[in-house]
């Protein structure tokens, strides 16, 4: 027997990584992937049997982990990004739950079939989107401006505004509905709807206040150690969603997502490791999560989903979601292409299937019959919306032109001179660029250079949420400091993909020996090469190298050319000290390269080299040039300039 349970967790837990990490890998959204997955381990091959998965500790630990999910995405939130969109992020929780409610209700009566009661209940249950959902949506589309906060703002909060109004909507139908008989009329269950919302706010608010000043005050007085700090925290976490939940039934989901947002926006004490945790154990209770609640599903139950389930998803979709944003945003100042984004970014997560699960088991003693279709049709709504806003977000935000399909642009964190010089030449090359600084003089003379520049701290934890990243694809860190660039890689981790960091060594042995050299999990990629540093590259403009952009010359193009180019073909050619790789121009210029290992560097005849090129390598002199021709032998590379700029580093000419 405890074998059998240790195998069922360990193919829970397989599963539901193995899905994530698939889904990533082929870039399909997690959800589908999980919810299949769990129902082919299930009812369809029975390697997790769906009988042993009912039951009170199954929900129980679904609560509980939805309580954790809730809290790590109230650590995201900062109630600053609510001064420009808190009118609008307001409405979609209540004006927009309540139309959401009404219209679904209706439509699972009329379309659906459902009693009155039932359909009011699948109604509410369906008010929910998730940050499960949403979140990584958001990550995947990356859309500009205003958007991006309003559905991040709206998925983590609806959650348990959605459940509290499903779990009153339950106890009312349970008060109605008394097996003894002894049935409340509708004055008393409207009074204990009123009673009941109270309540949940109250105990919510109590709470989650009390436990967070707690928390704030042990870490704040390092009464902990560090390696207790996340321990201690998912602790205290765990024990304010129990004690709330005791007090008020299902209050738990409110307190935590309060406790997020209050520990988010305290001043007193750093979260940033406490995230870091929190996002880790996020996927492993998110997998888990819908492998556990998709297996426990049974075979019969794919009888309840027919076209009229499809027609509901269309409803849902086209009709109640777009009219929800619309009247949610009126007297807001968002335009018509914002309206239309929101209006297509509604996907239900695991709350709703959590929540659907839990009532039908609760319900089954009062609608027998009845009650075995509502499971079905809200893990149909969950895939539907999942894939339809998952498949067709990114091409919708690309049309409104709210998001670019694969943003090519730069994040510079620096702004010296010759960081500004290089950031200006990419500009002009049609890629977005943005800096930033500590530094208030270099700001000003990115600004005064026609560069979107911020004045900000790389190391604080607000510095994620101010800089737009719009068109931002990749982070180049090019400061002086060692340390303090290793520290920003992993700052920024959490916004870029590890491939995307580039960090640039601050002295030529930084990456080679050095005693007290950072190791490399700690470091981003190496910038244009692992034997440039900053020194190096300061050193060749302070000489007076200038970025040009290089191309096989006109009479090197007779020969046969290679298939490709390596670094070492174009060290035959010039000294290493003269021209130094930075970028590589792709697909006609529309790609841009980050020069990085120097073992991987591979440039191909149609492409061309953005490089720091010193007086002493001008590959333009036809003279030198076709002395080099005749000097060189078979197979080594020629380049000559195509645009350069001018001698002050003011402009750009071509060739």
């Amino acid at each position: 027997m405890p074998e059998t349970i240790l195998l069922d967790i360990t193919v829970v837990v397989l599963l539901g990584i193995g899905a994530q990490w698939m889904a990533w890998r082929f870039q399909l959204p997690s959800i589908l992937l999980l919810l299949v997955v769990g129902f082919l381990a299930g009812p369809v091959l029975g390697v997790l049997d769906p009988q042993s998965l009912q039951g009170d500790w199954l929900f129980a630990f679904v609560s509980l982990s939805i309580g954790i999910i809730l809290f790590e995405g109230g650590l995201s939130l900062r109630l600053s990004e609510l001064r420009a969109v808190g009118s609008a992020v307001f409405n979609l929780i209540t004006v927009g739950v309540l139309i959401t409610w009404g219209m679904g209700a209706a439509t699972a009566h009329y379309i659906l079939g459902f009693n009155v009661s039932l359909a009011v209940l699948i109604g509410a249950i369906l008010t929910v989107t998730g940050p499960t959902v949403v979140v990584p949506l958001l990550r995947h589309v990356r859309p500009k401006g205003r958007v991006s906060t309003i559905a991040k703002w709206e998925g983590i909060t609806i959650d348990p505004v959605g459940a509290i109004l499903a779990v009153l909507v339950l106890e009312t139908l349970l008060l109605l509905n008394d097996p003894q008989g002894t049935g409340a009329s509708a004055s008393a269950a409207v009074e204990h709807v009123i009673v009941g919302l109270g309540l949940e706010i109250f105990v919510s608010l109590g709470v989650s206040v009390a436990a967070t000043m707690l928390l704030v005050f042990i870490l704040r007085r390092r009464m902990v150690p560090d390696f207790l700090r996340n321990p201690v925290t998912l602790m205290v976490v765990v024990v304010a969603f129990v004690v709330a939940n005791v007090l008020q039934h299902e209050a738990g989901l409110l307190t935590t997502t309060l406790m997020g947002i209050a520990l988010a926006n305290q001043p007193y004490v750093s979260v940033q490791r406490i995230v870091e945790f929190k996002e880790n154990l996020q996927v492993l209770l998110i997998g888990s999560l819908f492998v556990l609640l998709s297996a426990r599903l049974e075979l019969t139950a794919l009888n309840y989903i027919d076209l009229n389930v499809l027609v509901f998803l269309g409803i849902l979709v086209i009709l109640v979601r777009p009219l929800a944003v619309l009247l949610s945003t009126i007297g807001t100042k968002l335009e018509w292409e914002e309206k239309v984004f929101l209006s297509w970014m509604a996907p239900r997560g695991i709350v709703a299937a959590a929540v659907a699960s839990l009532f039908a088991y609760q319900l089954r003693p009062v609608y027998p019959d009845a009650i075995d279709g509502m499971v079905p049709v809200v893990f149909a709504i969950i895939v539907g919306t999942v894939a339809i806003y998952g498949l067709t977000a990114a091409p919708l935000a690309q049309w409104l032109d709210l998001a670019d399909p694969d943003p090519e642009g730069l994040l510079f964190v620096g702004a010296d001179d010759w960081v500004r010089r290089v950031a200006r030449h990419v500009q002009e090359l049609g890629f977005t660029v943005a800096l930033i600084d500590n530094n208030p003089e270099h700001v000003q003379k990115a600004r005064d250079e026609g560069l979107m520049a911020r004045q900000a701290n790389a190391l604080s934890e607000s510095v994620l949420d101010e800089v737009d990243l719009s068109g931002i694809g990749r982070l180049l860190i090019t400061i002086p400091n060692d340390e303090v660039a290793s520290l920003t890689a992993l700052h920024f981790s959490d916004v870029f993909d590890t491939t995307d960091i580039y960090q640039l060594a601050a002295q030529p042995d930084s990456r080679h020996g050095r005693e007290g050299v950072m190791p490399k999990h700690l470091r981003g990629r190496p910038l244009f090469g692992e034997g440039t540093s900053y020194q190096s590259l300061s050193a060749h403009v302070e000489r007076g190298d200038a970025v040009k952009v290089l191309k096989l010359a006109d009479d090197f193009s007779g020969e046969e050319p290679k298939e490709y180019y390596t670094y070492d073909d174009l060290s035959t050619q010039y000294d290493d000290y003269t021209v130094v790789p930075l970028f590589i121009l792709r697909n006609g210029g529309n790609e841009l390269v980050i020069v990085s290992e120097m073992s991987q560097f591979s440039l191909r005849p149609s492409e061309r080299l953005v490089a720091l090129v010193g007086p002493a390598a001008e590959p333009n002199e036809s003279n030198s040039r076709r002395e080099s021709m005749a000097d060189r032998t078979p197979g080594d590379v020629v380049f000559e300039v195509e645009d350069a700029l001018t001698g002050d580093g003011d402009g750009m000419r071509s060739s």
